[in-house]
């Protein structure tokens, strides 16, 4: 017992002394705010002990040092007068007023019976005045791009009014030229499916892959359309160009398997050395189960059919119409359906032997229907196409 009560607490003791050289580490690193953060951790619970005494004052030491830090990079900042900057500036003051209020619901510290001052500061007026400058910046800036005819501009106008909106939400008219900027930025795409294979793909396998609201695509910048808007001015079109369908025959293939196994087939008496029914301690007869070996014949029938589309994507810009990218895609289906028949005893069979004993031929899918089946495949792999290509 004695000694188990000295394993924890000298385990105590060199956790609390790695704590500490952790914080004391990322003081010495300049990494104050990493610093602050572990100390805070280390000081959630029982604060007041002797062995965080050098923490809370690595703690006093590492805000201090951060504050000043924080203060003399927003002075020179603002020396360069240069609206760029006003971000970084805004930043600083955020960071200053967090660190605070990280710092509050821990204290008082004390050391030794004292406690440690830290000395908070109001910073709700500058932030309020930084925010301000930062927001004036970034609409001027947004509207500025804006006026140009480049989708890149016009992202980055979107970008800058998107921050704009998540420090000072609906600043002036931000999410009116929000939307403006999206609709501007955005790669409109026109897709078309183009049967190259001489045979006939069912209706509704084009309506499928052209129904984009079921791809659960997550394109910002990219809009699909199959079916052209009069008015709106296309910067690609997607081509899937059906190149090949390939059909195998219906196939039975049929194997037969014999099934032994060992089962119980009643009871039979115990016979003695001289041949006689053995008894028991009490007289009785004494009785065994009958094990027998019993024999069955399963004859197993697979059905199988497949089919295969190869089909090329291809993008092209609409400005120049010359092509962009290619990618092929080979989807593939294949129609499996297993049955049984057995001869013989059934008590050799498997519990899977015997579901498909439970089972009948089917009809084969039609070759429209495997085509279709296909598809399914062919959408994803297309989906994976769109989500992962991008244009310009």
């Amino acid at each position: 017992m004695k000694k188990t009560l000295l394993l924890l607490v000298t385990l105590s003791i060199c956790i609390a002394c790695s704590g500490t050289k952790e914080v004391e580490k990322a003081v010495n690193s300049g990494h104050y705010d990493l610093a602050i953060n572990t100390a805070l951790k280390k000081l959630r619970t029982n604060k007041d002990s002797k062995r965080k005494h050098d923490v809370v004052l690595m703690l006093q030491d590492a805000y201090y040092k951060a504050e000043a830090r924080d203060l003399n990079t927003i002075n020179h900042l603002k020396k360069d007068k240069n609206p760029e900057l006003y971000r970084e500036i805004y930043k600083r003051y955020l960071d200053l007023n967090a660190r605070q209020e990280a710092i509050k619901p821990i204290l008082p510290l004390r050391v030794n019976g004292k406690e440690i001052p830290f000395m908070f500061k109001n910073y709700s007026d500058v932030i309020i005045e930084s925010r301000e400058k930062l927001s004036d910046y970034l609409y001027e800036k947004g509207l500025d791009l804006l006026e140009l005819d480049d989708k890149f501009a016009i992202r980055e106008a979107y970008s800058t009014l998107d921050y704009l909106d998540k420090i000072n939400p609906n600043y002036e008219n931000t999410r009116e030229l929000m939307k403006e900027a999206h609709q501007r930025g955005t790669n409109y795409i026109l897709v078309s499916v183009n049967n190259q294979t001489q045979q006939i793909i069912p209706k509704r396998l084009e309506e499928d892959l052209l129904n984009f609201d079921t791809y659960g695509l997550n394109k910002f910048w990219s809009v699909y359309h199959a079916n052209k808007i009069k008015g709106l001015n296309y910067d690609y079109a997607m081509h899937l160009n059906l190149k090949r369908i390939n059909i195998s025959p219906e196939r039975i293939k049929e194997r037969e398997f014999l099934k032994e196994k060992d089962v119980k087939d009643g009871w039979k008496y115990k016979l003695d050395s001289a041949g006689n029914v053995a008894k028991d301690s009490l007289g009785n007869d004494i009785k065994t189960e009958k094990i027998i070996r019993v024999k069955c014949r399963l004859l197993k029938s697979v059905q199988t059919k497949s089919s295969q589309v190869i089909a090329d994507v291809v993008y092209f810009d609409m400005a120049s119409n010359l092509p962009l990218d290619t990618f092929t895609i080979d989807s593939e289906f294949i129609f499996e359906h297993s049955f049984a028949q057995s001869r013989g005893d059934k008590r050799a069979l498997t519990k899977n032997d015997r579901i498909l004993l439970g089972n009948k031929a089917v009809p084969f899918p039609s070759n429209e229907q495997m085509v279709y089946y296909t598809g399914e495949d062919l959408k994803l792999k297309l989906k994976d196409i769109i989500n992962s290509y991008s244009v310009n």
